[in-house]
């Protein structure tokens, strides 16, 4: 099971599992509640399998990777000869089983790229309310979920033409839920990108704590993407429920001049955006606390990340 890669024109990094038991989750909107809540379920009983050798297969290239102990594999390779920008295939096997997977090249000379949260950001999760939380995502599915208002037009417009400027997904949901975030984005013509996620989870007691954790590996995978791009500036959007505003206000001090906006998405917490709101003002770049997507649209345009057609 790959997942979407990314690197520059010198080295791709790419990662994925390797598990038994997972069937393939097709959804439909009329499916019923009893389909959704087994397949979620079924997304977190699934067995990884450790110390497998993967062949990852890149133009001329092989490489080769053992997966730890949850079936878990991550690569950095560098590359022999310089990559156009855009998406690319690459072939991954396991003896004589072969998938196709894809890495995104990013041509550090484009404007920005975005790294975007997603629950709670781009897709409604009421991810501070437990009960709410499960209910989602037990009974819905990636054709029935739905994303905050304007949330496309506002990402496609950073995006750019062509979806010039490159666009990450770093959350603490699971790798569990992998396929289910691509089909939600696809049916709501989200901008395609590559997905940061959290390490794959196994057992019903791992569904019910979905999303939680300290988020420090958000930390480390935006750093891991600054220093892929060291030349390239970034728009940080998250909201303020999951220690966005505390890690974003972090990159900027670690990595000054690479950041070029900060959103926030206001839970409606008083208190939590007040504590919000003493972080952002020392954050010394363009930062707002919203309610709704089209005032970070609006705020976009009047600086520059988006230019009115």
């Amino acid at each position: 099971m790959p997942y979407r890669g990314y690197g520059s024109k010198s080295q791709i990094v790419v990662s994925g599992h390797v598990l038994e038991n997972r069937p393939d989750f097709l959804a439909d909107a009329g499916d019923k509640k009893r389909k959704n809540f087994r397949n979620m379920i079924a997304r977190y009983m699934s067995t990884s399998i450790p110390e497998t050798e993967v062949g990852i297969h890149f133009q001329d290239q092989n490489h080769y990777v053992t997966t730890d102990e949850l079936g878990f594999f991550h690569a950095t390779i560098n590359l022999t000869q310089p990559v156009n920008s855009g998406w690319h295939e690459l072939t991954f096997t396991i003896d004589d089983c072969k998938v196709n997977g894809e890495a995104l090249i990013v041509d550090q000379k484009t404007d920005f790229g975005v790294i975007s949260d997603i629950d709670d950001t781009v897709l409604i999760s009421h991810a501070t309310q437990l009960l709410r939380k499960l209910r989602l995502i037990l009974t819905k599915n990636a054709k029935t979920r739905l994303p905050f208002p304007g949330v496309k037009d506002f990402y496609c417009a950073l995006a750019g033409d062509e979806s010039v400027n490159p666009i990450f997904y770093v959350s603490s949901s699971e790798w569990n839920l992998y396929d289910f975030l691509v089909d939600f984005f696809e049916t709501r013509e989200l901008p395609k990108g590559p997905f940061l996620l959290q390490r794959f989870k196994s057992g019903l007691k791992e569904l019910i704590k979905s999303g939680g954790g300290t988020h420090i590996h958000k930390q480390e995978k935006i750093e891991a993407l600054m220093k892929s791009y060291p030349d390239l500036s970034f728009v940080l959007i998250g909201d303020s429920g999951q220690r966005d505003p505390e890690i974003y206000a972090s990159i900027v001090n670690k990595y000054p001049g690479r950041v070029k906006a900060i959103y926030i998405r206001s839970i409606k917490n008083k208190q939590i955006d007040n504590e919000v709101e003493g972080i952002v003002e020392e954050a010394g770049v363009p930062i707002r606390m919203v309610e709704h997507t089209d005032e970070a649209y609006r705020h976009a345009t009047t600086i520059g990340l988006i230019t009115e057609k």
